[in-house]
C-alpha cells in the first residue's frame, strides 16, 4: 500500500520557489530535458562540477578571485580539491546587508529579549574583530566559545571568521571534562565565555567551570567574559578580559581576510563514543556553499524571512542557522528550556515573530503531543512555511500530529546529516509532496545510496546510508590526524572510496527516505548525539565500579540512556551509589548523559581484540539477536542482558 500524502505544494508555491527557478535555469542553460526532481538530482550527481558551479552562481557567492576549476577529480574521495584558485571569506558572505532590518532576534525563556539590526551586527563584528587582532589573533589560530545561544555567539564567530581564525564552540551546560577533552586537542588561544546561563528559570553560574578549564588548558591566553546573568566576577577568572573592553569603538574597517575555499572555518566534535571526541575540521567554502544550497533550494529561505532552530551553540544546527544570514534572513535565537515557563513558549514566539522556518527536534514535537498542546489552538501560523525536524528519526505519528494539530498547509521537513558533514544528506523539498513518515528527498549534489550487507545497492530495502561521490562540505581533515588515517577509518574503512555514514535507511520507490536509526552505538537522548566515552571517564573515578557499558533504549519517540555497571566484589548497587553515579555524570558531562536506569551486571561483553561491545547489548534490549556474537571473547556475558530484557 502506498504511503499517504499529507501535504502537496500548490502550482503557485512550486513556481515561486528557488528550487523551481534553479531547475529552469539548468533546463535552459544545459538543454536538460528532465522534469521530475529525481531527474534533476540525477543530473546533479552525474555532472558534479557543473552542478556546484551553478549553485555558486545562483546563490551569489562573494569572492575576490575567481576559481580555476570546480573540482580536480569527481571520482576521488577523500581528497577531492574544490574551487581551486578562488579567494573568499565566509563572514563577508554573511555580512553583506548593512540596513536597519533585524538580523538577529534573541529570546531567553521569559527573561531577556534583544534585537540586532544588520547594520548593528556589522558594526559589532567590526569592533570585535579589531579587538581580536589587537590581541594577536591571526589566520589559523583557534578561538572557542563556551557561551549561550545569544547574539554575542554569532558576533564572536563572525569576527573570528573575518580574520581567518578557526571557531569552535561548546554549550555551557557541558561538563568540564567534556569541554577539556575537546578544546585540549585543538589548543585555542582565546575563549569567549559567559558567567552563566538560564534553564527553567534558574541562573546557573559556570565561572567555577571556566576556572577549571583554564587550569587544564594552558595555551589559552585570554578569556573574554560576558556578564549574562549579572554574577560576573572578573577577578576570579585568570587572564580575563571583558567583552566591552575588547570590542571597543574603533575607526578600523572590517577587513575580510581573503582565503582559499578549503581554509578551515570551524572545528566540530564527534560524540566521543569510542574515545576522545574527533575534532572535525570544516572548510569555509564548503560550509557556505552547502548551507546556501540547502537553505535556498531545499528550504526556500528568502531575504527578511525570520528563521529559527532550537539548538545550542554546541550542535551543528547552530552553525547551519547562522549561515541563514547569507540569504539575508533574520535569525531567531532562543536559549533555555523550550517548555519554560509554559509548553507553548516557542509556539507563541513563532506566532509573534511570524517565523517562516521553524526548526526543532523529533522529541520536541512528540513532547508537544504528550503534554496535550494543540498549536492550532494558539494560532493559525499564517507565515509559517516549513517545520523542520532533526536529531532523530521523526515517527509517522508525529507527522500525523503536525498536520492534525499544528498546521495543514506546511512543508514538514524531516532532515538528516550530521556533525561529520555540517549539513544534510537527506532533507525537504518545496516542490515535492510530504509522505507520511518519510524524508522528502536526497539533497541535490549528494550521491546517496543504500547498501546491503554485501555492499550492493538495496532497492526499497533497509541498509547502510552511503555517499558515492565527493561533495564540498566533506571535512577538510581531522585535527591532529597528519596522515589522515583516523579520517579514512571513520568513513571509508568498509567501502574504500565511498562514504559510509552510519545510518540504517530505506530509499522508497518515489525517492523518499526512511531512517531507522544509527548503525553504531552512539547515544541519542532528546535528539542530541552524545558519546559513551564521556560517561565511562566519569565512572572510572569510582572505586566501586570495575567496568560499565551504556546504551540507548528507544522509549516512545525518544531514546533513554541505560547504564550497566560491574561492581567490585562485596559492593551492592544501593540508592546511595546510584545517586552518586547520576550526580557525577550530571556534573561532569551534562544532564542529557544521566542514565534513566542503572543495573548491576556480572560481566561486560568484549571482542577478542578488547573492544567493548555496546551494539550487541543494544540489539538485545530491543528484542533482536546481535550479529557479532562470534566475535566476542566472553559471549556468555550476553545471557544476563538476554534474561533481563527477554
Amino acid at each position: 500500500m502506498s504511503p499517504e500524502i499529507l501535504w502537496q505544494p500548490t502550482d503557485e508555491q512550486i513556481t515561486e520557489s528557488y528550487m523551481y527557478r534553479f531547475r529552469e535555469r539548468i533546463r535552459e542553460k544545459y538543454g536538460w530535458d528532465g522534469d521530475s526532481y529525481r531527474e534533476l538530482h540525477q543530473w546533479s550527481v552525474w555532472n558534479i562540477p557543473s552542478f556546484w558551479a551553478e549553485v555558486w552562481d545562483f546563490c551569489g557567492i562573494r569572492y575576490s578571485e575567481d576559481y580555476r576549476r570546480v573540482l580536480d577529480d569527481p571520482l576521488k574521495m577523500p581528497g577531492a580539491r574544490w574551487f581551486e584558485g578562488t579567494r573568499m571569506n565566509f563572514a563577508e558572505n554573511l555580512l553583506w546587508r548593512r540596513d536597519d532590518h533585524p538580523a538577529i532576534i534573541f529570546r531567553c525563556e521569559d527573561r531577556k529579549e534583544r534585537t540586532v539590526t544588520f547594520a548593528d551586527l556589522f558594526d559589532e563584528v567590526r569592533k570585535l574583530a579589531a579587538g581580536l587582532r589587537c590581541l594577536g589573533v591571526q589566520p589559523g589560530d583557534r578561538v572557542a566559545g563556551i557561551i549561550p545561544n545569544m547574539p554575542e555567539a554569532v558576533i564572536a564567530m563572525l569576527a573570528t571568521a573575518s580574520i581567518g581564525a578557526i571557531w569552535s564552540s561548546s554549550s555551557p551546560d557541558l561538563g568540564v571534562h567534556g569541554i577539556v577533552d575537546r578544546l585540549k586537542q585543538t589548543e585555542p588561544r582565546v575563549i569567549f565565555a559567559a558567567d552563566g546561563y538560564y534553564y527553567k528559570g534558574v541562573a546557573f553560574d559556570v565561572q567555577g567551570k571556566i576556572r577549571k578549564i583554564l587550569g587544564e588548558i594552558s595555551c589559552i591566553e585570554y578569556a573574554i567574559m560576558l556578564d549574562f546573568t549579572g554574577k560576573l566576577n572578573m577577578r576570579s577568572i585568570p587572564n580575563a578580559l571583558s567583552w566591552d573592553n575588547v570590542a571597543q569603538p574603533s575607526d578600523r574597517d572590517l577587513a575580510f581576510e581573503q582565503l582559499p575555499f578549503s581554509h578551515p572555518l570551524c572545528i566540530l566534535y564527534s560524540s566521543g563514543t569510542t574515545g576522545l571526541p574527533k575534532s572535525i575540521v570544516h572548510s569555509a567554502g564548503g560550509t557556505l556553499l552547502q548551507h546556501v544550497k540547502e537553505q535556498k533550494l531545499h528550504c526556500n529561505i528568502h531575504p527578511d524571512d525570520p528563521i529559527f532552530f532550537y539548538t545550542t551553540c554546541g550542535w551543528m544546527m547552530w552553525n547551519w542557522l547562522v549561515s541563514g544570514l547569507a540569504s539575508g534572513a533574520t535569525l531567531v535565537l532562543f536559549d533555555g528550556n523550550p517548555f519554560y515557563p509554559s509548553p507553548e513558549i516557542l509556539l507563541r514566539m513563532a506566532d509573534e515573530l511570524q517565523i517562516r522556518f521553524f526548526g526543532t527536534s523529533a522529541r520536541y514535537i512528540g513532547s508537544l503531543e504528550a503534554t496535550g498542546v494543540k498549536p492550532s489552538g494558539i494560532s493559525g501560523f499564517p507565515g509559517l512555511r516549513v517545520i523542520a525536524s532533526t536529531g532523530s528519526p521523526l515517527p509517522a505519528e508525529s507527522f500525523d500530529f503536525v498536520y492534525r494539530s499544528w498546521k495543514k498547509d506546511v512543508q514538514l521537513s524531516s532532515i538528516s546529516g550530521g556533525t561529520d558533514i555540517i549539513s544534510c544528506f537527506v532533507l525537504g523539498n518545496p516542490i515535492l509532496p510530504v509522505f507520511r513518515g518519510e524524508i522528502q528527498c536526497i539533497g541535490l549534489g549528494m550521491d546517496v545510496d543504500c547498501f546491503d550487507d554485501t555492499g550492493k545497492p538495496a532497492k526499497n530495502r533497509t541498509g547502510e546510508m552511503v555517499c558515492k561521490s565527493p561533495f564540498p562540505s566533506m571535512p577538510v581533515h581531522f585535527w591532529n590526524d597528519p596522515d589522515g588515517e583516523k579520517y579514512r577509518q571513520a568513513y571509508f574503512h568498509d567501502y574504500p572510496g565511498i562514504w559510509k555514514h552510519g545510518d540504517h535507511i530505506r530509499i522508497t520507490p518515489h525517492g523518499g527516505v526512511v531512517i531507522y536509526g544509527r548503525s553504531d552505538a552512539t547515544l541519542n537522548p532528546g535528539g542530541v548525539r552524545i558519546g559513551t566515552a564521556e560517561i565511562y571517564n566519569v565512572l572510572g573515578t569510582f572505586e566501586e565500579i570495575i567496568d560499565s557499558v551504556a546504551v540507548g533504549q528507544r522509549v516512545a519517540n525518544d531514546e533513554s540512556v541505560v547504564l550497566f555497571v560491574k561492581l567490585t566484589p562485596g559492593v551492592k548497587l544501593d540508592d546511595d551509589l546510584t545517586d552518586r553515579i547520576r550526580r557525577h555524570i550530571r556534573m561532569d558531562c551534562s544532564p542529557r548523559h544521566v542514565p534513566s536506569e542503572i543495573f548491576e551486571v556480572p560481566d561486560i561483553p568484549y571482542t577478542v581484540n578488547g573492544k567493548k561491545v555496546e551494539v550487541a547489548i543494544k540489539e538485545i534490549i530491543h528484542g533482536r539477536e546481535p550479529h557479532n556474537r562470534e566475535a566476542l571473547s566472553n559471549p556468555e556475558s550476553l545471557e544476563y542482558f538476554r534474561n533481563r530484557f527477554d
